[in-house]
């Protein structure tokens, strides 16, 4: 059987689609026999009735049929549009978190700032406002003691970094696809929320992570999520 184009109740045009299809809506009365069509080889539209396939099919039925709604497969490719801009720019920002967070780690534990010359700078910065810094040491144990947990302070905040990261990544490759909407909303959460990620990182995880809720947020996008 051809193809056909219909005009449904709402005056859009839908299609190609089967007889099948159109005779499976008349009988549903989503069309009647005013309604206008034409198949693959005719160049002007037909009321359906003036089709033989399918002139049998119209008796008694409703004289304004109701409109015809677009399938979902339309409504989840204008889903679709919709999130995958903002969900690839966050998956880059979350990739760039993980890679900076991860390097944080590094230079901390194989780069170590050099104590010495923090000190001096700290000093003659006190100086020139004409103050002056406590005599303490490097070696004084209490010194070392906040050294120690500064810098595990930095370290667990790094990898704090990279864990919130790879849920936003996680999240964002669901948006991405249309599952599980509330993973996706909890990632695009997680990238505003300030102190989660590198400080860099999180100059682009903000206006992405705003997007991605605005996005979210809209109903017709939210229906489409499974």
């Amino acid at each position: 059987m051809a193809n056909y184009t219909i005009i449904g109740g709402d005056k859009k045009e839908y299609g190609p689609v089967t007889g099948e299809d159109i005779q499976q809506w008349i009988v549903e009365g989503r069309l009647d026999r005013n309604s206008l069509a034409r198949s693959d080889n005719d160049t002007e539209w037909r009321p359906l009735a003036a089709f033989p396939e399918f002139a049998s099919l119209f008796q008694i039925r409703p004289s304004t049929p109701p409109p015809l709604s677009p399938p979902r497969a339309t409504h989840e490719g204008n889903a679709l549009d919709a999130v995958r801009n903002p969900a690839l720019c966050l998956i880059f920002s979350s990739i760039l978190n993980i890679l900076l967070a991860v390097w944080g780690v590094v230079q901390t534990i194989f780069f170590p700032v050099n104590m010495d010359q923090q000190m001096a700078s700290a000093s003659s910065f006190l100086q020139s406002l004409g103050l002056q810094m406590p005599k303490t040491t490097l070696n004084d144990p209490q010194m070392q003691g906040m050294m120690h947990m500064a810098v595990w302070a930095t370290i667990a905040g790094q990898l704090l970094g990279v864990i919130v990261s790879v849920a936003v990544l996680a999240g964002a490759s669901r948006m991405l696809k249309l599952r599980n909407y509330e993973f996706a909303m909890i990632a695009a959460i997680a990238a505003v929320v300030p102190c989660l990620t590198p400080c860099v990182g999180y100059v682009l995880y903000l206006p992405f992570g705003i997007w991605a809720l605005m996005v979210l947020r809209k109903p017709g996008v939210k229906s489409q999520f499974h």
